[in-house]
């Protein structure tokens, strides 16, 4: 019965992303306010999708930690569903993506327009000084800037491989850091199609503040962000 729900969920999911991909097209020609009210629906969209044909809910902890302005988040990485869910639950959120993505069709084009922040990994440190300037840019604008910091999607209940990145963030920026835990990838897998029952939960704890050496940074980081991630997991939910 899992497989036929989710089999149908696929099918939902590449229908009405490609619909809304195509509906966004003219928005590129408006401001990108415009644009980020239509990825708002096609989050939402998702989410209808998964209650009623998986039976998976969305449940948002923390909602005191989620910021309102300007702000530097790392939240654990799972799924695909991580990052548009963000769009839903963050009032203007921005994107730390790799040069590679903006060559996929439609989605290049509309993460131009939403002025998503590109960066090169092999740029090094002319990459990483682009990418602080470019951060501050969107700072101008109170955006939220989510960057997952294992660079990667994970396997849950294994600790994560958190790359250096965002620590060269929160020092450069010299502002507090939220970590975000989650156990989406119970509910949906990076690999495969089947989607598990239950709620997937994204819960913000508290901002690290800033000022914090690299390793001290980044061992607190990691626990907060895989401990709770770990009684997430525990909830079974």
């Amino acid at each position: 019965m899992i497989w036929i729900r989710s089999l149908a969920f696929s099918a939902f999911f590449y229908v009405w992303s490609l619909v809304m991909s195509l509906a966004m097209m003219p928005t590129l020609l408006f401001p990108r306010a415009v644009m980020a009210s239509f990825i708002r629906v096609w989050g939402k969209g998702v989410v209808l999708g998964l209650r009623l044909l998986c039976d998976v809910r969305l449940e948002v902890r923390g909602l005191r930690h989620v910021p309102k302005d300007a702000a530097l988040l790392a939240p654990k990485h799972q799924c695909m569903f991580d990052v548009f869910a963000q769009f839903m639950i963050l009032p203007d959120a921005c994107f730390v993506m790799k040069k590679e993505l903006l060559w996929i069709p439609f989605f290049g084009a509309i993460s131009r327009k939403l002025r998503m922040v590109v960066i090169d990994r092999e740029g090094k440190a002319t990459a990483l000084r682009k990418l602080v300037k470019d951060v501050v840019d969107r700072f101008t604008e109170a955006r939220q800037l989510v960057i997952f910091p294992e660079g990667t999607r994970g396997v849950p209940g294994q600790p994560g491989d958190y790359k250096p990145g965002i620590a060269a963030l929160y020092r450069e920026l010299n502002m507090p850091c939220t970590p975000v835990a989650t156990n989406s990838g119970v509910h949906w897998p990076a690999h495969g199609f089947l989607r598990k029952p239950g709620t997937i939960v994204f819960q913000f704890l508290e901002p690290i503040p800033p000022g914090l050496k690299r390793a001290a940074f980044m061992a607190e980081l990691k626990s907060r962000v895989d401990t709770a991630s770990q009684a997430l997991l525990d909830e079974g939910i």
